[in-house]
């Protein structure tokens, strides 16, 4: 009976396998593909950050559940994986803002935020006695009239994106984006596009009780959520865009039957 492959390598996180694989650092990462779909498009006109906020039970207050943070008034920053995790990772993230504010009297850039997180993130995973952090990060902000948009890893890497997206509805949500993202998307189109993503990524009804939404306009540097009412509302657009595809595609399929009958 040949030993499994893996056996006695992921005891500790301070411990390579012999293909040079950190067994625990991929574990952390199968808890954010666990975690609900979170996403982040880079437009024209600012960042947009939206997420899917799962509930396991009708009793549990939507309100309750956050995955998207604020970390400067410039800056915000989209979950998934584990909460908890998440949670500290933003008050470190909302202290290295203030730190920074503090010493040198002006906003932290994004780049600079996102490096110093990811710092933290690759310290837990080479030191004993602790664990990696279980969640990942989408950071977005405005800073001097420039988009950014990073995404971190449990490992510490750290990737800049025009559009991405993590948790379990990744691979749908980046296929849409391959094909419908442009440099010139508006606010408006961006928002449009991340809850077509959400949507097709998700197995439930899309609704204001189940998405949340964030912008941070490139013409003010402001992070601004959207009431839920406001979201309802770009919502309802895409369902009503979504049935006249469908009769659009039934005419057409009816129209092709004809043919072939005649």
């Amino acid at each position: 009976m040949q030993p499994l492959q893996n056996a006695g390598y992921d005891r500790a996180i301070t411990v390579f396998s012999p293909d040079g694989r950190l067994f625990q650092v991929e574990y952390a990462r199968e808890a954010v593909k666990r975690g609900t779909t979170s996403i982040g498009i880079k437009s024209s006109e600012g960042i947009i950050l939206a997420v899917d906020k799962r509930t396991t039970s009708s009793l549990v207050e939507a309100s309750s559940i956050e995955k998207i943070f604020k970390i400067d008034e410039h800056i915000g920053a989209a979950t998934s994986g584990l909460v908890a995790d998440a949670r500290a990772l933003v008050e470190r993230a909302r202290v290295e803002a203030q730190i920074n504010k503090i010493t040198y009297s002006e906003p932290i850039r994004v780049t600079s935020l996102s490096k110093k997180l990811c710092d933290m993130l690759q310290l837990y995973t080479q030191n004993g006695g602790v664990r990696p952090f279980g969640s990942a990060l989408i950071i977005g902000g405005v800073y001097d009239g420039k988009c950014k948009l990073f995404e971190t890893d449990p490992s510490g890497a750290l990737i800049e994106y025009k559009a991405t997206a993590i948790g379990s509805g990744r691979a749908t949500a980046m296929e849409i984006f391959e094909e419908q993202y442009c440099d010139d998307l508006t606010l408006e189109e961006a928002i449009t596009l991340a809850l077509t993503a959400i949507n097709e990524a998700t197995d439930h009804d899309t609704t204001s009780k189940n998405v949340e939404i964030a912008v941070i306009k490139t013409e003010d540097e402001k992070y601004v959520k959207l009431s839920p009412d406001e979201v309802q509302e770009y919502i309802d657009e895409i369902l009503v865009e979504e049935e006249e595809e469908e009769e659009e595609s039934e005419e057409e399929s009816e129209e092709d039957s004809q043919e072939d009958e005649e």
